[in-house]
């Protein structure tokens, strides 16, 4: 067989198997399709919880860390102090409270845009516009973080007086202590 007859029989090999390919997705779509995930307009991608306070989001094909605006969490992850009562627990509501669903992220007015780690601080709301903060405070799962000013702090703090009253989340579980700054930090676990 000439080198000109193999290149034929090759080329032909390769359109029938094309050919193949093309009945097989025409016929089979639904095993050959690619699924993927859109984020609606204004929202985004949650690509991992690094604590109960904050998260990662693919903004615009980039990874943004976001610190969400007046709550804090019991400290997994601080190099300087020991794992927190709560601490895992928090991570832990955030990532199942969030769950696959994309974030809308809003700033406020009062707060600056990041923080001194160069985390973006904003309010996180779901898609049925539940605010992350709020719902962490109201179950028990952090503190309202009232030492930088913020709108909704009335708001929070009112979330974090429930929770006590009502020993919720670390409130019953923890030994929560005033700190220098008015608000709270939970003992060791």
């Amino acid at each position: 067989m000439t080198a000109r007859h193999k290149k034929r029989l090759i080329h032909l090999l390769i359109s029938i198997a094309l050919l193949a390919i093309g009945y097989l997705v025409q016929r089979y779509p639904d095993t050959f399709s690619v699924v993927t995930t859109t984020v609606p307009a204004g929202m985004y991608g949650v690509i991992s919880v690094e604590d109960g306070d904050t998260i990662v989001v693919d903004m615009n094909g980039t990874d943004e860390r976001i610190r969400f605006i007046g709550v804090d969490t019991p400290e997994t992850r601080d190099p300087r102090k020991p794992v927190q009562c709560f601490g895992r627990a928090a991570g832990d509501f955030t990532k199942q409270l969030i769950g696959n669903q994309p974030v809308r992220l809003e700033a406020d007015p009062l707060s600056t845009n990041r923080d001194r780690y160069n985390r973006l601080l904003r309010y996180v709301y779901l898609p049925d516009n539940t605010l992350v903060q709020a719902e962490i405070i109201k179950q028990g799962y952090g503190f309202a973080y009232t030492s930088f000013p913020f709108t909704k702090s009335d708001e929070f703090r009112r979330y974090q007086s429930e929770a006590m009253q009502q020993n919720r989340g670390l409130w019953a579980s923890c030994e929560p202590e005033t700190n220098e700054y008015g608000g709270f930090n939970s003992n060791p676990e």
